[in-house]
């Protein structure tokens, strides 16, 4: 049921739900999926009126837009030669530190559970004549556990978990842009009572299309910061939901922790596994595109060394400091980035091999190191042209191009470093549940990996949490008296209706699209993967200024719906700042280059001896990382009345639980509802 009040000159539509979803990517529908599931064993009466999910837009975000060659999903082993445990997955995913236990743990222990699940609905995962689901070593990977349904495997993930959702009659709500998590109560009793939203098709000069879902328990699925970088591969329709969740209260982890690596830039798509191994040529081109320069050649001493690393990119994609030394595959990373900050264009072109200058020769692919040699054999891709070992390895990699009129066949392809996923997020329990009760986190809104972890993880993660977060709230929180029965907000909806209408503002020199440029270059520049403490510090300070502004002076906005890219703008404001701050405190720490990030240092270790700093003209350095920060994670809690608008604690990370019931103990935990 729902109904609809005037409030402040508006028409606001009321929902009441038990259980709210943000979110329509993987996780989320998996979600809503396992919810319907669980109450319906428990005998709940028509579940799918007490779940809905909240969506800005069902063909945005990562997991229908992102992907790679072959997009892995990270998973317990299933080869039936290669033993795995729990126990060893969850020592894999905190091997870099800052990363709790509990948490590894439960995603392991979870892994094979979600994605047979998976599997269940229709994600046509390969397996062989006796159902073996091979694996194959994926990046930070020991052992065979990655497995793909080719480049659109998140993609298929979230539309045949989807179908399940609306086959079970669960309630979208598309065109929801989220404009405000309403809070209610103070302390440890403080939880989210509504989600507020603009209906984006309602939107006119006297309607912001405002709806209210009530709900005792919320699920925030919304994705990744995608709009926070100018050079990014998060598609463009995944924005993110972080700054309204600082503002309600939520805690925050391992901000810091993005991962960044080389993608196409017309078509934001992941280079990483095939495109790289097909060893392709790199090239540099003016603003233009005219002058080609192969800028490569100039720092690696052999065509063999040079042509491996493009090869090792393939697996070794994540842009990392502790491959940059000693020549290995993560300095074409900090090539490209050189080559982009001068202005030049950077392409991979499958139609030509690598070429040679006067120091050094062309291309021959029996002169690759072993392991590249080896691989290349072993596939068969032995093919003169890299477009014909791409075909051969992996003609879907080819066609995700042809879909977007990029044809690999006859164009090159432009590249950057960018912006991919964030490893950090929100703090949760071992439940998925937040520091605000009945609020939980999944996917990539949630802060669950550490410094590094292995490819395709991420997707492991949001389904596991999908489905504990699913149980803890039919467990724990259903059967009791709703916590939102009878709050009255009223009074923060008339708030909330005066913001947006001063957020309109004719005389402002601010407009929402300018304001999102300022805020991803500033991000790109100071918070990217090569990063400097003043910068970081000066970026902080302007991300304030501008938060200022924003508040005291609006948007210029020219139609009604512009209100929604205004809102978008404040959020990602707010954002940054969180970022920002978070990456400032590390680097007083001390904290050096880990993960996919580059702390510059005139007195570390030398890139390369001819890539330059341009203020000193001395040899570009860089600080190693201080693994002694592996053992802590950094929070970080918005509050209004702190200069920064943040305090930062830094905590022990959470070791894995070692307690081992016997069979009957659990039983009896069980069987009484002692294990929520």
């Amino acid at each position: 049921m729902n109904k609809t009040r005037y409030i402040a000159g508006q028409n606001v539509t009321e929902h009441h739900f038990s259980t709210v979803i943000v979110g329509s990517g993987a996780a989320g529908m998996n979600c809503a999926k396992k919810l319907y599931e669980y109450m319906q064993a428990r005998g709940f009466d028509s579940p799918q009126k007490q779940i809905a999910v909240v969506t800005a837009g069902l063909p945005l975000g990562a997991s229908r837009m992102s992907g790679s060659d072959k997009q892995t999903y990270y998973k317990m082993g299933t080869s039936p030669d290669v033993p795995d445990s729990a126990e060893s997955f969850a020592q894999s995913l905190t091997a870099a530190g800052c990363c709790h236990g509990d948490l590894a743990l439960a995603e392991a222990i979870g892994s094979l559970r979600g994605f047979y699940n998976l599997i269940e609905t229709g994600v046509p995962f390969p397996h062989d004549h006796m159902g073996t689901y091979i694996g194959y070593k994926t990046d930070h990977d020991p052992y065979e556990r990655a497995t793909s349904a080719g480049p659109k495997t998140s993609r298929f993930m979230s539309k045949h978990l989807e179908k399940i959702v609306r086959r079970n009659k669960i309630k979208i709500f598309d065109h929801q842009e989220l404009t405000e998590l309403v809070t209610h109560g103070s302390g440890p009793d403080k939880r989210i009572a509504a989600v507020v939203t603009l209906n984006k098709k309602q939107i006119n000069a006297s309607d912001y299309g405002l709806n209210v879902f009530y709900c005792d328990n919320l699920v925030l699925a919304g994705g990744g910061p995608g709009a926070l970088y100018k050079t990014s591969v998060y598609p463009l329709g995944q924005t993110g939901i972080h700054g309204l969740a600082f503002k309600a209260g939520l805690a925050a982890e391992n901000l810091t922790e993005s991962q960044f690596g080389l993608a196409s830039t017309k078509f934001r798509w992941n280079v990483s596994g095939t495109y790289m191994q097909a060893i392709p040529r790199i090239f540099s081109t003016d603003s233009k595109g005219n002058k080609p320069k192969d800028f490569l050649n100039d720092f690696f001493p052999t065509m063999s060394k040079l042509a491996t690393n493009i090869f090792l990119k393939g697996y070794q994609w994540p842009f990392d400091p502790q491959r940059i030394e000693n020549l290995q595959s993560s300095l074409i990373d900090i090539l490209v980035f050189n080559e982009t900050s001068k202005g030049r264009r950077v392409f991979m072109d499958f139609l030509h091999n690598p070429l040679g200058n006067d120091k050094m020769t062309d291309f021959r692919i029996e002169d690759l190191e072993p392991e590249a040699l080896s691989y290349l054999k072993a596939a068969g891709a032995m093919q003169k042209l890299p477009i014909e070992r791409l075909e051969h390895m992996n003609p879907p990699a080819i066609e995700i191009y042809r879909e977007h009129n990029i044809d690999l066949h006859k164009e090159p392809l432009e590249i950057a470093v960018c912006a991919q996923h964030n490893n950090g997020g929100f703090a949760v329990n071992k439940w998925w549940e937040s520091n605000l009760p009945h609020t939980f986190v999944i996917g990539e809104m949630a802060g669950t990996h550490g410094v590094k972890r292995p490819g395709g993880s991420a997707l492991n993660a949001g389904q596991v949490g999908a489905q504990r977060a699913a149980e803890f709230i039919v467990n724990a929180y259903f059967n009791k008296n709703s916590p939102v029965s009878g709050i009255d907000i009223s009074k923060q909806l008339e708030q909330l209706i005066n913001q947006l209408d001063n957020l309109n503002n004719k005389q402002s020199p601010l407009t929402a699209d300018d304001t999102i440029k300022q805020i991803q270059l500033r991000m790109t520049v100071s918070g990217g993967h090569i990063r400097e403490t003043e910068s970081t510090q000066k970026a902080l300070v302007n991300a304030l200024e501008l938060r200022k502004s924003i508040h005291h002076n609006g948007f210029k906005l020219k139609k009604p719906r512009d209100i929604v890219k205004a809102l978008q703008a404040e959020h990602l404001a707010l954002t940054s700042i969180a970022y920002l701050k978070a990456i400032t405190e590390l680097l007083k720490m001390d904290e050096g280059s880990r993960g996919s990030h580059l702390v510059l240092d005139r007195n570390g270790i030398e890139i390369h001896p001819d890539i330059k700093d341009p203020s000193t003209n001395q040899p570009l350095r860089f600080k190693p990382e201080n693994q002694k920060l592996r053992e802590s994670i950094l929070t970080l809690q918005y509050d209004e009345n702190s200069p920064d608008l943040f305090t930062h604690k830094v905590s022990p990370v959470r070791s894995a639980p070692t307690e081992r019931k016997a069979f009957e103990s659990a039983w009896s935990d069980y069987r009484k509802n002692k294990i929520y």
